[in-house]
């Protein structure tokens, strides 16, 4: 039994942007799908779906993320084996092509977390693939960079209003383990050093083959505040179905932090789940008897 959801952000994405998220979530699926079709491993699946995410400049992470405050793209990215609780997170990260790469093999290490020049320095010793930074940053994001720093005003929550957010990937492979991958860029205009959610274990993402695997999307501040990845995979142990377990995580996150967000999620069994509180979310999954469904909205699927 295998299976594989993606997630390319839940914000309010334009209409105009909707044919590239679907894109962008169906050659996420269609990578990480060929990784469980060949025997692979669902670490092995959502480093390859998130890779392809991470190239893709509609989405914010690796090429296209949100500049910060400097004007510098700063990373985060973490990965979890369901199989082992092994973690590994990067955070605050510059001149890394795929920190989800970079996220793999500090869960191979003896840490979980590592940030900063700290976390280049050990992409170097690893040889991970760097860049010059200019090489992660597109005119868009220059542009609207720009424009923020004209309002002083601008928050964190205001961007999922008006802009892309965070990727990620949960896979069951055919040996029954979980894993779970999410990379960002963070917020735009954030201040240097600014770390979200992404690469903390049980906020941005949580897989443990005794429940199952979720990451998350939206406003690192208000999930952080909730664990919100443990939060919907604690709901999978005695059974509940991944649909509910994330729509009540959800609801959650609204209620008790006027959160914004979404998240993705599996259970031992393969089954799949997704909710979202923002006008939109991009998302895909694939299962052993369901055939590619690639949505920009839960409606769509209700």
């Amino acid at each position: 039994m295998t299976a594989l959801i993606v997630h390319g952000g839940a914000w309010a994405i334009p209409d105009n942007e909707v044919t590239a998220h679907r894109t962008g979530c169906a050659a996420a699926l269609e990578a990480g799908w060929a990784v469980l079709e060949a025997g692979g491993s669902a670490l092995e699946a959502v480093e390859a779906a998130v890779r392809v995410l991470e190239n893709d400049p509609t989405f914010d992470a690796g090429v296209g993320s949100f500049l910060n405050a400097a004007g510098e793209v700063e990373l985060d990215a973490a990965m979890m084996d369901g199989s082992t609780m092994l973690a590994g997170a990067v955070a605050a990260v510059q001149h890394i092509r795929h920190p989800i790469t970079l996220a793999r093999r500090v869960l191979d290490s003896d840490y979980i977390l590592l940030v900063g020049a700290g976390a280049e320095r050990f992409a170097e010793e690893q040889g991970v693939e760097l860049c010059a930074s200019d090489d992660l940053v597109v005119e868009r994001e220059r542009q609207r960079w720009a424009a923020q720093r004209a309002k002083p005003d601008f928050r964190g929550r205001d961007a999922f209003h008006t802009a892309h957010d965070t990727v990620g990937a949960v896979a069951l492979d055919a040996h029954g383990n979980l894993a779970a991958a999410t990379s960002t860029g963070g917020i735009p205009n954030k201040l240097p050093g600014r770390v979200g959610d992404s690469p903390l274990i049980g906020s941005g993402l949580y897989a443990d083959n005794e429940t199952g695997g979720c990451s998350t999307t939206g406003w690192g501040e208000s999930i952080m505040k909730v664990v919100l990845a443990k939060t919907v995979t604690d709901r999978l142990r005695d059974g509940e179905h991944p649909l509910d377990a994330a729509k009540v995580g959800i609801e959650y996150l609204g209620r008790r932090v006027n959160g914004l967000g979404g998240c993705i999620v599996l259970d031992r069994a393969g089954r799949v789940g997704w909710a979202h509180n923002t006008p939109r979310m991009a998302f895909g999954y694939r299962t052993h008897d369901t055939p590619p469904v690639i949505a920009i909205d839960q409606a769509e699927l209700a």
